[in-house]
């Protein structure tokens, strides 16, 4: 027999696999080397010509109370101290903090509303900066979640699945986009703790995960002051030239290791390396505020020159998408007013109302509004019953799911516009449902992607930010 034949008869599954698998590393390994080589081949996205370039996502988590902020209703004046109705309640599940309650009465706004806009849109007197922006911004009051509790909702809100384990939205447009700067990743996360619950609900890693997708595309958490990333710099005695010859020993290591084995996670660690050291030059440069002139501090408020506030995290949130970062995602703790709403929800609309709106102006005047969607809104809203006695100073409002209102600005949104209709008690929606699904299709969509097409298999499944269930882009708020 020829040898030729004989090898062809003898090599084993296993064998062609793992010899197939190496062309993986070969591949990864050519990428890196030639990064040009492969630019002639299209990218996951974008599917068609977007409106927005970045995001910048102002998460408050814990959730906002919609019925003091946004869905005012002039009727719950007369409705207040009265029962909720069976009716109007139905048969949603409750959290354990009310579920034994005897008692529903509802709660109206304990602060005025006034109509703000060419619009006239209701905005709360918490919010007296925010009330300026009212022709900016697109206000949706029928946002909805399945989700009742802060984990499984904040996973759900974030990465389409109230079970952990799923890329996040970041990781998704990193994936599908990458960054418009290689020296900064392209999902970037700031934190901040709030003056209303302290501390607020804990915010997990996993939130700004790839999940499935490798691990390159996961969020990097910067934190406030002068070692933004933890081991970021040099440490004494090693020189720039050193770390370079470091990690080009580092790097051909790896890659020999995965031309081996195929392994895709040992290429992300590469990346990695290589993105963490062009980052040493880009970093201190980010958070270098000093050529920023003294009129801007005082756009964003007094805590604007304190790290790790709201106010610091929204000018740099500026900062990171000028330099072209896909996704700036703030979480801002401590809106879960169980108890004591009248004093807790004041202190955290004034961390968050002056920075928020400053934001939007900002952007606007330096003409990255139009090219940049900014979203503000939490995981849920609260409830219009009290959660404890009617009036007492420790009485507060549950987790509210069926019903609950975000707003956003820029990136082809409608400005000056309002979307959604809940019922007299804002509790149900009675007028264009947007489910967070939805507002997840929307999301993509504005950046060109379609969220069907925007997949990767996994255990046998094709995966997506907006899950297995039907999604749709929220077209009624698209300019």
């Amino acid at each position: 027999m020829h040898p030729c034949c004989e090898h062809e008869q003898l090599i084993t599954r296993r064998t062609f696999l793992g010899r197939a698998s190496r062309g993986i590393g070969r591949l990864g390994l050519a990428s890196l080397l030639f990064p040009g080589l492969f630019d002639k081949q299209p990218r996951f996205g974008p599917h068609f010509v977007p409106k927005a370039k970045r995001i910048i996502y102002l998460f408050q988590s814990g959730g906002p109370s919609h019925v003091d902020l946004f869905d005012y209703k002039p009727v719950q004046r007369d409705l207040h101290a009265t029962e909720l109705p069976p009716s109007v309640r139905g048969d949603q599940r409750l959290t354990g903090m009310t579920a034994g309650q005897d008692s529903f009465p509802v709660v109206a706004p304990w602060w005025p509303m006034r109509r703000c806009g060419r619009h006239g849109t209701w905005i709360s007197d918490l919010l007296p900066h925010i009330q300026t922006i009212a022709d900016d911004i697109c206000i949706v009051r029928s946002m909805y979640t399945e989700a009742i509790n802060h984990d499984p909702a904040i996973t759900f809100i974030n990465t389409g699945s109230q079970q952990i384990g799923h890329a996040s939205l970041g990781a998704w447009l990193s994936y599908g986009l990458g960054s418009e700067n290689e020296n900064l990743p392209a999902y970037v996360v700031l934190l901040s703790q709030g003056s209303g619950k302290n501390p607020g609900q804990p915010i997990f890693a996993r939130l700004w995960g790839s999940g499935y997708l490798p691990s390159s595309h996961q969020g990097v958490l910067l934190r406030p002051g002068i070692h933004p990333v933890l081991y970021l710099q040099d440490p004494p005695g090693i020189s720039r030239a050193q770390r370079r010859k470091m990690l080009d020993a580092l790097a051909a290591l790896n890659l020999k290791h995965a031309a081996e084995v195929g392994d895709a996670e040992t290429l992300a660690r590469v990346e990695a390396y290589e993105m963490a050291y062009r980052m040493q030059t880009a970093v201190p440069e980010l958070m270098d505020l000093s050529d920023e002139p003294d009129e801007v501090f005082e756009l964003y408020g007094p805590q604007s020159r304190k790290p790790g506030s709201y106010s610091a995290n929204c000018l740099l949130a500026r900062r990171l998408i000028e330099r072209g970062v896909r996704l700036v995602q703030l979480f801002h703790r401590g809106w879960d007013q169980h108890i004591a709403l009248q004093q807790q929800l004041p202190l955290q609309c004034r961390d968050v109302d002056q920075a928020s709106g400053a934001l939007v102006k900002d952007l606007k005047r330096r003409g990255l509004l139009e090219e940049t969607l900014v979203v503000w809104g939490g995981e849920f809203g609260r409830t219009v019953y009290s959660q404890g006695v009617l009036g007492h100073p420790s009485s507060g409002r549950d987790h509210h799911g069926r019903c609950f209102s975000l707003w956003m600005a820029g990136g082809g949104v409608k400005p000056g516009f309002e979307y959604g209709k809940t019922d007299d008690f804002s509790y149900n929606i009675v007028e264009d449902p947007v489910h967070i699904r939805d507002l997840n299709a929307t999301l993509l969509h504005q950046l060109g992607i379609d969220h069907e097409r925007l997949t990767v298999k996994f255990r046998g499944l094709d995966h997506k930010l907006t899950g297995v269930e039907e999604a749709h882009v929220v077209r009624g708020i698209l300019a």
